[in-house]
């Protein structure tokens, strides 16, 4: 079943950079006097947008289009930012942010930067998607958890990622969602989550989404991926 009023708690999360390749950085600095390598690599994050915050435990890698045109944006406050350059207007709204773009960049170049896994001590990295990653909505990157979603578990099979799963038969997550692990994704995930990102500075925005989201016929409740 799919009812009319869903809304899930969306959120955009900057996810830090802390490997990118020397050809992209060098650009970066050519074209932009005014930015050093150190300074870029301590202020830049790619930016994701998810409908399931209680995912982000298991996330693997950040996928993207490689036909989409990307850029880095600079905010008033010198935080780079990595999204699709035609979300552009849309992100600064939403964000209300004055950015300024830095760089634009194809989609098959971005392939193996690697950034802070969100809630976790370990590097991941961006991936090459497919043509399920569009610029509709969110940030034309897409946090991938092989674990939960047949998209996301394609990726992680061509990239020979871990399939991690962080949810029990009875709907709560498990020990691989590290200090989350307890919690119930029909409950408290979300929130707990939310809040972690937010005190440690990677949450940018929250807010409701409504879409078209299967339900259970029988309890009438949200199915869980």
């Amino acid at each position: 079943e799919y009812p009319e009023e869903h809304y899930s708690k969306s959120i955009y999360v900057a996810l830090k950079i802390n490997k990118i390749p020397d050809k992209i950085l060098s650009q970066i600095c050519q074209e932009n006097s005014n930015i050093k390598k150190d300074f870029f690599l301590n202020n830049s994050s790619i930016t994701i947008w998810t409908t399931t915050p209680w995912t982000i435990p298991a996330n693997e890698a950040v996928a993207i289009n490689p036909k989409v045109n990307y850029v880095f944006s600079i905010d008033q406050d010198n935080r780079i930012y990595l999204f699709a350059k035609e979300l552009f207007s849309e992100i600064s709204k939403k964000l209300s942010k004055d950015l300024k773009i830095l760089l634009e960049l194809k989609g098959n170049t971005l392939e193996n930067i690697e950034y802070q896994h969100p809630t976790k001590n370990k590097n991941c990295r961006i991936v090459i998607g497919g043509d399920y990653i569009t610029t509709e909505s969110g940030t034309g990157l897409v946090h991938t958890a092989p674990g939960h979603g047949i998209d996301d578990f394609n990726v992680g099979q061509k990239y020979d990622l871990p399939t991690t799963c962080v949810v029990d038969e009875k709907g709560n997550l498990n020990e691989y969602s590290g200090k989350f692990k307890g919690s119930n994704v029909l409950k408290d995930a979300n929130d707990l989550i939310i809040e972690y990102l937010k005190e440690n500075n990677l949450l940018l925005l929250q807010e409701n989404y409504k879409h078209r989201y299967p339900y259970d016929w029988r309890t009438k409740k949200p199915t869980i991926f």
